[in-house]
């Protein structure tokens, strides 16, 4: 069921145009900016400035400093407090937050109310809290000393790394961005972050909002918007930047870990994706059919969505069936509509790597049971497509498409559909549906994956780490592990009794 976009957004928001460097909204240095374009229908919705070397290198400058010279690093309920003015302010615009991130990332209105924007709030108001809960600091038992045999306390420090280079995509902007900022702001550190360049509004909509609500110090947060790679890559290559948290593509985060090499730079990597969704003989069809649709969510624009989905040949030809008729009727189209699951593609030039991978799959041999198109009309739209029978060594079975396409493999034993969910090179998440809660456990914990849902349970939250196995990235986002993956740590030993706690 395709509904054509409307017209402009509902709502009026206002963009932010400027980049937030050292406290201060600015224009890019050689007054460059780029056009911010809608992906329903293909028009211009406004610009934003395009930072350049010199902007780039300011911003890293202003966040050292600011690290170096400002208390952010070591007063824990300064950090609290200036988090939750953030979070209110957030909140304060969430409605114009929302009609901007329909806009400018095509997001389904639906998924506004969940991963889009709701959610991030909550996870964001998880680490502020987090902030005294987290162990601090921690006492071992007490040694001694060898050379006068007299006892010696022994302490575990956590610190701020320094400076983090934040790097987000395009089909979860907002809430990427935010966990980011959750997690580095609440442990201490300073940041500049580097927005995609096809959704950066919601980014300088926070930089606007840390500038004129907030008492977070100047170039504690540096919001940088720019086109260029080789402006992006500063943030990985310049020694005064301690650690890059990057959520994207496999192939970039290979980049990342590349120029991050020769300054020793940690690096939290969230990558793609290829999950399997494993369908057992016993599973109850009627919830299991509607859930395999989730591979559809935002046009399939998730790296842990299930889109490849595995099915019991006892079965299969019912659940073939099922979703067959469940993807000629499912909401897709104009994203300002209440009740849509999928909207647009990102560009066209992602439209168009969907529409080669469509043409692959077919010319590989699976059946194209429900979809392929390409609509004519503007924006950058295609037809949630269904294949069945995939080869699960095939290309579409394999490779991340990011588009509204699912496929289908049978499978007879469960053993068969561990090794058929394990043979991938991604490992993020995972999906089982069994009648049988054993079972299902079962191979759950044998699929090598981060994440995992059972019969339709979600993992998601503050307080759960997120992140994949494999080439699906390296270190967990959100959570206790999360948090923690921001700090350093450091041991302490004296003769004399120390004043911490």
């Amino acid at each position: 069921m395709s509904t054509t976009p409307s017209g402009p957004p509902s709502a009026a928001f206002r963009p932010e145009e400027r980049l937030l460097i050292d406290g201060k909204l600015r224009h890019a240095a050689d007054g460059g900016t780029f056009e911010v374009v809608n992906p329903a229908d293909g028009t211009v919705l406004g610009k934003v400035a395009d930072a350049g070397r010199a902007d780039m290198l300011d911003a890293i400058a202003a966040a050292r400093r600011a690290f170096e010279e400002t208390d952010w690093a070591v007063d824990h309920q300064f950090r609290k407090r200036a988090m939750t003015q953030l979070l209110d302010a957030l909140v304060e615009e969430k409605d114009e937050l929302r009609e901007e991130l329909i806009a400018e990332v095509g997001a389904p209105r639906m998924l506004t109310h969940g991963p889009q924007l709701e959610d991030p709030l909550k996870k964001f108001q998880w680490h502020i809290d987090h902030i005294d809960r987290f162990e601090w600091v921690r006492r071992l038992d007490d040694a001694v000393n060898r050379a006068t045999n007299e006892p010696t306390e022994r302490w575990v420090v956590k610190e701020p790394i320094g400076v983090v280079g934040a790097i987000t995509p395009w089909n979860f902007p907002f809430g990427l961005m935010l966990v980011k900022l959750a997690g580095a702001l609440a442990t201490g550190n300073t940041v500049v972050a580097k927005p995609a360049p096809e959704t950066p509004w919601n980014a300088t909509r926070i930089g606007r909002l840390i500038a004129e609500r907030t008492d977070i110090p100047a170039g504690v947060v540096n919001m940088v918007t720019t086109s260029g790679r080789d402006v992006a890559e500063l943030l990985v290559t310049d020694p005064r930047v301690d650690m890059v948290s990057f959520t994207g593509s496999t192939v970039t985060g290979q980049r990342i870990l590349e120029c991050a090499a020769p300054t020793f730079k940690r690096t939290m990597l969230e990558l793609g994706g290829k999950s399997a969704s494993i369908i057992l003989d016993d599973a109850d069809l009627t919830q299991a059919i509607p859930q395999a649709l989730g591979a559809l969510a935002h046009s399939g624009q998730g790296c842990a969505l299930p889109t490849r989905l595995l099915v019991h040949r006892k079965v299969y030809d019912q659940v073939v069936a099922g979703l067959t008729q469940a993807f000629k009727q499912v909401p897709w189209g104009d994203p300002q509509e209440q009740g849509m699951l999928a909207g647009p593609l990102i560009s066209a030039r992602q439209r168009d790597r969907v529409a080669e991978y469509i043409r692959t799959g077919q010319e590989e041999g699976a059946r194209l049971a429900v979809g392929g198109g390409v609509p004519d009309r503007p924006g950058f739209w295609v037809e949630p497509t269904l294949f069945v029978d995939v080869d699960n060594d095939s290309t579409i079975a394999q490779e991340e498409i990011f588009g509204p396409v699912l496929t289908v493999t049978p499978f007879d034993t469960d053993e068969e559909a561990i090794q058929l969910a394990n043979a991938s090179r991604y490992g993020l998440a995972g999906y089982v549906a069994s009648g049988s809660t054993e079972r299902a456990l079962r191979i759950a914990r044998a699929i090598r994956a981060g994440s995992l849902m059972v019969n339709g349970g979600s993992y998601s939250g503050g307080d759960a780490p997120f992140g994949g196995y494999k080439a699906s990235g390296m270190g967990r986002e959100g959570g206790r592990e999360g948090f923690e993956i921001f700090t350093e740590t450091k041991t302490i030993g004296s003769a004399l009794s120390l004043p911490l706690s």
